[in-house]
């Protein structure tokens, strides 16, 4: 392969390529493995990036451990703040996360923010508390559990005033070399008002222009919001909550909690309200929805918009929706038709469905093994864009990959070629952008990986095998991460 101003310029056998380009210079790869750079469709930049640092809780195994863990990090770091993240009560057994009294009692006087592994509720103490008194009053608070909804969304944001400017340009640059280090040359931000907000994006943004660094495509969750730098009004505007935090919009109770069928937070009027609006400026509309009740009311509130604005302007807009977890075949064909693409993200299937995961905890067996099905998606003709939700799960592109092949959902996973084209095409296509081929004339954007016997032109996904290692990441023909080839 031959590149010249970022682009592909020639692609054939090796003496052919050096007679072409006589005064090229030459890279050998010692027979790696050459694919089209990945890309994250949906990430949270300086929350994984803080994760990196920070306080990570997805090892811990029980209440005690989590407590532990908190203990020990305010010990080695005293009189500072703390962000932590990753906690999942539904793996442990006691089947709850600790109270505010038992936080209290090994952080003193300390502000703590603990992130459940969804991102839709957290763990805080009285401290932190403190600095957000308007929570007491909102949706979503508990003097003892943790905080949830708008209540939640109160100390977060006095969480993330504790963090410096120079502490988020940390956080941010080492998760954007950390995604280059896993073969990731674009980044999808899903930023919001209760997310981040402007001043984080407008950072992100801002740090991403060096050519050294991955691409990131910037999302700004607000109804009716002002599109600044943002790519595209949508992302995580929320429709509802998560399954883990009992939040999700379901038809039906939860099981594990037969008085609450979650939290929807906009309604057909609003969501045809805000896609009808975004088609006619020619902007990029999109939500996060999760349950059966929540894409209910997404797919009604798109046939409203239809109404306004006709199928074809809606298909041409390409809006998206991210997770899209508890959908039928019937509104995935609906969804197809006007052209809206899922990002969706395999590692939560990998990470609690099946029969006897966090999923069937919340919702039943036979609800719960039904989630992210991504062969149906498929089949109604969606495009599909592949994403981590990171600091939810790892952004670990090759092991989603294998993820999606094989679905714990009999029927659901899909082929190895479709998945890595999820995680490539499919994320440009996406942002409403071309890319993830190796061809004559397409942007030098590629990534180089250490990898055994290849099947079918890809790695060896089977359970339990070894991933490929990424020796080199490229994008528009710029170096982002690089190791030793050996």
């Amino acid at each position: 392969m031959a590149t010249r101003d970022g682009v592909i310029a020639w692609l054939g056998d090796d003496a052919s390529g050096r007679a072409a380009f006589p005064d090229a210079s030459h890279v050998d790869l010692g027979g790696a493995f050459v694919a089209p750079a990945f890309v994250d469709a949906h990430v949270h930049a300086t929350s994984a990036g803080v994760q990196l640092a920070g306080l990570d809780l997805s090892g811990c195994a029980s209440v005690t451990d989590c407590l532990t863990a908190l203990m020990d990090w305010v010990k080695a770091h005293p009189d500072m703040p703390v962000w932590g993240h990753g906690w999942d009560e539904s793996r442990w057994p006691e089947r709850r996360p600790p109270t505010r009294d038992e936080l209290d009692a090994v952080a003193p006087g300390t502000p703590v923010y603990l992130s459940r592994v969804d991102v839709h509720s957290a763990l805080v103490t009285t401290a932190l508390v403190e600095r957000a008194p308007q929570a007491r009053r909102r949706e979503g608070w508990s003097a003892t559990q943790p905080l949830s909804r708008a209540a939640h969304h109160a100390v977060r944001g006095a969480a993330q005033e504790m963090i410096s400017a120079s502490q988020r340009a940390e956080a941010q640059l080492a998760f954007l070399r950390d995604a280059a280090a896993h073969g990731v040359a674009c980044v999808h931000e899903c930023a919001g008002p209760d997310i981040s907000g402007r001043e984080d994006l407008g950072a992100l943004l801002a740090l991403a222009e060096a050519d050294d660094l991955p691409q990131v495509v910037g999302y700004w969750g607000e109804l009716g919001g002002r599109l600044g730098p943002a790519h595209g009004l949508g992302g995580d505007l929320f429709v509802d909550g998560a399954l883990g935090s009992r939040t999700a919009a379901v038809g039906l109770p939860y099981a594990d909690q037969p008085d609450s069928c979650g939290a929807l937070y906009l309604d057909r009027a609003a969501i045809a309200g805000h896609v009808t609006t975004c088609t006619q400026a020619g902007v990029q509309a999109g939500f996060h929805v999760i349950g059966d009740a929540g894409v209910a009311e997404v797919v009604a509130g798109f046939a409203l918009a239809e109404r306004a604005v006709g199928a074809n302007a809606l298909a041409a807009a390409r809006h998206r929706l991210e997770h899209l977890e508890m959908v039928t075949a019937e509104q995935a064909a609906q969804l197809a038709e006007w052209g809206v693409v899922a990002s969706v993200q395999p590692l939560f299937d990998a990470e609690w469905g099946g029969r006897e995961g966090m999923y069937a905890q919340r919702l039943g067996p036979d609800r719960g093994s039904s989630l992210n099905p991504f062969a149906t998606l498929e089949a109604a003709g969606m495009v599909l864009a592949f994403g981590s939700d990171t600091p939810v799960t790892a952004h670990d592109p090759w092991r989603a990959v294998q993820a999606a092949v094989h679905h714990k959902t009999p029927g659901q996973g899909v082929s190895p070629a479709a998945a890595f084209a999820a995680h490539t095409q499919g994320g440009w296509h996406a942002a409403g952008m071309t890319g993830g081929t190796l061809a004559v004339g397409a942007p030098a954007t590629y990534a180089v990986w250490e990898t055994g016997d290849l099947v079918d032109g890809l790695p060896r996904l089977d359970p339990g095998a070894e991933l490929p290692t990424c020796l080199r990441t490229v994008h528009n023909g710029h170096t982002l991460h690089q190791r030793a080839l050996e």
